[in-house]
């Protein structure tokens, strides 16, 4: 029997690679572009559907009875979902793989999309890899997805005109080949200075590990003519970016049909697959007259990094069901192929600070970005700049028990991006970074190729919670400054775009939208246009950089400003991070708010746009600010809450009792909830026959005695309630009294004074009051000189004949006194509404407490 079932197998086995042959054998013929007769192709069908008719997987039991090897189990179970034939003739074969139905583990149970990205984040601090994420979400600017690899087969480096593509594994050799091959047929542009070859490899022996080389580019060649629409044409680094992906150039939506095989990637999946890393800010200096400063030419750092992965892992985060997948790709071109060969990684860990070792916590001293933020005033001045960029960097030990990984968590989730991200560059350098800011994204649309951008600028800092984030919104909607800041930026952003876009496809989407991040609320335009003919993605790259938002106006003049003010070489600050897509789409996040951790020293670099109307000490301070929830991310293992929230203090002793006084009023309860938030009882009541029935039935029967009377707004007038004889009652009783708008009318009315009538109605308006200078305690006490709060009123109290006993507190612009108190009664009162939207609630809360604390039975002896 057993013997039975084993040759059972070996037919299963057999017809298996019988059919993995007639695979190859069709996409051979598809690859020479063999025709077929009718009923020739129909055989061949019937053959290759009858195969296919076949369990595709055999237990791990079945294979160990064959004595398969577990490279033929791999290469059994991992039967390509589908393929094409790129550009160059290379065939992609891929293996898609939903992770809704991936099983993992002896139990079998589905295995979480989180456990794969987070070990994903966990092996980039072992070896190389990359991490892409976006966690913030804008309908029709931002979306949520997320691209991860690690064990990529390949790396390109690259500084100045130099370069190298080094295989990572015998997988990478395979595609260097293919790329070196294709190289080679450019002389013109790229010079092979070295090759690396295999002489014993899992892949074909003479396989190719590594290409060292460098750019042809003409030294006088700027004195050569070139249109400016052609600057993007001309040799860089990026020349090599265009070249390998030329290499493997698929575009979904353009290909003929007999150029795909099997199940389809959709093409949010094949935007997904290209050259993925980090473009650092010099390679603009080779695309503008910009030379860098001598003193950061001889830096060992590089200007480009990418990998080329052969397995994504990708998550729509938008779809309803978080739908997730892993692809896995093999090429193969001749006798070359990496399908079997092992996907490996190189160890290349982190490593953290040795001590000893060089550091210095910030680049300038204090003051020195100030200093700087002068002389750009005076380029200012005399027209040289319109505006300019400049940063500065902050520096920090990773702390023993960090890792990047640890600070990547950390930024995740407490501030969320559009452009998250987590890298392991290799050489101990790794990025970490939360950028709020797309820099150039290229798709395939309707109309045709499409670019878009979304230029920040214009930044103000966050308030406590959402009513004073409306308040800094109003600010910074309102400055004239900022307004000016993103203007230029804009206006620079489509002059790069006019460069090669058809005309009249330059436009503005959306204009100073707000955008809310962890501590900073920023004004963002968006802005799109379309490809002529001839130009590409990358040329759309190129033209852009780098964002007027990180160097200046004029652009070029910025940079060559910035070259010689910034001490140190900006690096990747300022670049870009994201996918050069083999289809020829682009996605690509500006590289801000990031950490850069090199040999276990984590560096922060932060600037602020600079204009004629900016104030050093503000702008030093922005930069500050913006450094500040990264270095917190560095600093603090764990999220506390916001200091600057406010937080109700314990209740001191018993529970005070506050007798509200309703005259029909719509914010009636709202007050209320105010008062217990201190911890007070409220027993709120109706005035009049309610009113006066809890006084005898409750207070001069009942024993129970209010510690305060709170008077609530209401329309009308006092006396439409018989407001002073209210206030009489509870004066007779001694009990302390505190008015909200009409109840300061009454108070107005009761002790002799007159009401008059606005000019225009004050109903649901914000108006900035400010206080008295007069020394005491007072229920504004701990309050600024000056604050916002809400009107809700037509009635004021007239200081002309103003009572005596009355102190005035606070005033509005138009001479309105906003809050008073009696000179020596527990009586005060507030002409605003300290419980609205427009009144933050920190001063709210805080004229309540105070009212609840300084307004007491004791003040009445001695009082008249």
């Amino acid at each position: 029997k057993k013997q039975k079932i084993k040759m059972l197998l070996a037919v299963l086995y057999f017809l298996s690679e019988f059919r993995t042959m007639c695979s190859f054998m069709h996409q051979s013929l598809v690859r020479n572009n063999v025709r077929c007769s009718v009923n020739s192709n129909k055989k061949f069908s019937a053959i290759i559907a009858l195969i296919g008719s076949l369990p595709r997987s055999c237990s791990s039991s079945s294979y160990a009875l064959l004595g398969l090897s577990k490279m033929h189990q791999d290469s059994y179970q991992s039967e390509p979902s589908g393929s094409y034939t790129t550009k160059s003739g290379i065939i992609v074969n891929y293996q898609i793989e939903s992770l809704a139905s991936q099983k993992s583990g002896s139990n079998g149970g589905a295995c979480s999309v989180q456990s794969e990205i987070d070990r994903i984040v966990d092996l980039i601090d072992e070896q190389k890899g990359v991490l892409l994420t976006s966690s913030y979400e804008v309908p029709g600017r931002y979306s949520r997805w997320t691209v991860g690899f690690t064990a990529p087969p390949l790396q390109i480096e690259g500084k100045g005109l130099q370069f190298s593509i080094e295989a990572l594994n015998s997988r990478g050799e395979v595609l260097v080949t293919l790329i070196h091959q294709h190289l080679s047929q450019l002389p013109e542009l790229f010079q092979i200075t070295a090759t690396d070859t295999v002489s014993s490899s899992d892949a074909s022996p003479g396989t190719i590990r590594s290409i060292q080389g460098h750019v042809v580019k003409a030294e006088e060649q700027s004195e050569e003519f070139f249109s400016e629409e052609d600057r993007s044409k001309q040799p860089s680094l990026f020349s090599l970016v265009r070249a390998v992906r030329d290499v493997l150039f698929f575009n979904l939506q353009q290909a003929p049909v007999e150029q795909q095989q099997g199940q389809s990637l959709s093409v949010q999946q094949q935007q997904q697959f290209g050259l993925v890393g980090a473009m650092g800010y010099d390679l603009a200096f080779q695309f503008e007259p910009v030379r860098a400063a001598a003193h950061k030419q001889s830096r060992a750092d590089r200007d480009l990094v990418l990998f080329l992965p052969d397995e994504l892992l990708i998550v729509d985060g938008q779809s309803p069901r978080g739908e997730a997948w892993k692809i896995r790709y093999d090429f193969s071109k001749g006798s070359l192929s990496t399908a079997g060969l092992p996907r490996t990684a190189r160890a290349d860990p982190y490593s953290p600070f040795l001590p000893g070792s060089p550091f210095e916590a910030r680049e300038n001293a204090k003051g020195d970005y100030a200093a700087s933020v002068v002389r750009a005033k005076e380029q200012f001045r005399v027209g040289n700049l319109f505006e300019v960029v400049l940063s500065q960097i902050f520096r920090e030990k990773m702390p023993p028990d960090t890792r990047p990984s640890t600070i990547f968590n950390r930024l995740l989730r407490r501030n969320p991006s559009p452009y998250g991200f987590f890298m392991n560059l290799g050489r101990n350098e790794f990025l970490v970074g939360a950028s709020p800011e797309m820099f150039v994204r290229v798709e395939q649309g309707e109309q045709g190729v499409r670019i878009e951008t979304c230029p920040i600028s214009g930044t103000i800092e966050r308030g406590s919670d959402p009513l004073e984030d409306a308040l800094q919104i109003r600010k910074l909607l309102s400055s004239a400054k900022e307004e000016s800041e993103l203007t230029m930026c804009t206006d620079v952003d489509r002059n790069d775009k006019s460069r090669i876009c058809r005309p009249g496809s330059v436009k503005v989407l959306g204009r100073r939208q707000i955008e809310l991040y962890s501590r900073l609320i920023h004004t963002v335009d968006h802005v799109e246009g379309y490809l002529r003919d001839g130009f590409d993605a990358l040329d759309a790259f190129l033209c852009h950089t780098w964002a007027v938002t990180v160097t200046g106006a004029p652009k070029t003049w910025a940079m060559r400003f910035i070259e010689a003010s910034e001490p140190s070489a900006r690096l990747w600050y300022g670049g870009a991070v994201g996918i050069v897509g083999f289809d020829g789409s682009l996605n690509t996040g500006l590289t801000l708010r990031t950490v850069r951790i090199k040999e276990g020293v984590a560096e922060v670099r932060a600037g602020a746009t600079l204009l004629h109307e900016s104030d050093p000490q503000a702008e030093e301070a922005e930069t500050e600010l913006k450094a500040s929830a990264l270095l917190d991310a560095i600093r603090r293992p764990d999220p506390s809450p916001d200091p600057d929230t406010p937080q109700t203090p314990p209740a001191e002793g018993p529970a005070k009792l506050v007798l509200l006084v309703d005259h029909e009023d719509s914010f009636v309860h709202t007050l209320a909830n105010y008062i217990r938030q201190t911890g007070a009882q409220v027993l709120t009541c109706r005035s009049g026959a309610a009113f006066n029935e809890f006084l005898r039935s409750q207070v001069d029967l009942g024993g129970v005695r209010p510690d305060l009377v709170v008077l609530s707004p209401g329309p009308g007038r006092p006396c439409d309630f018989q407001l002073s004889e209210t206030i009489a009652a509870v004066m007779q009783r001694r009990i302390p009294i505190f008015g909200v708008c009409l109840g300061l009318q009454g108070l107005v009315e009761h002790f002799g004074g007159r009401l008059q009538v606005l000019g225009s109605p004050m109903h649901g308006k914000p108006s900035l009051i400010r206080r008295c200078q007069e020394e005491g305690d007072s229920i504004l006490g701990d309050l600024p000189m000056e604050f916002e709060v809400a009107r809700y009123h037509s009635l004021y109290g007239d200081e002309e004949g103003f009572p005596a006993q009355l102190q005035v507190l606070a005033r509005s612009p138009d001479g309105v006194a906003m809050a008073l108190q009696h000179r020596s009664l527990p009586i005060a009162a507030v002409q605003f509404h300290p419980e609205s939207i427009l009144t933050l609630p920190r001063h709210g809360m805080q004229i309540i407490r105070n009212a609840l604390s300084m307004l007491t039975t004791d003040k009445y002896d001695g009082g008249q």
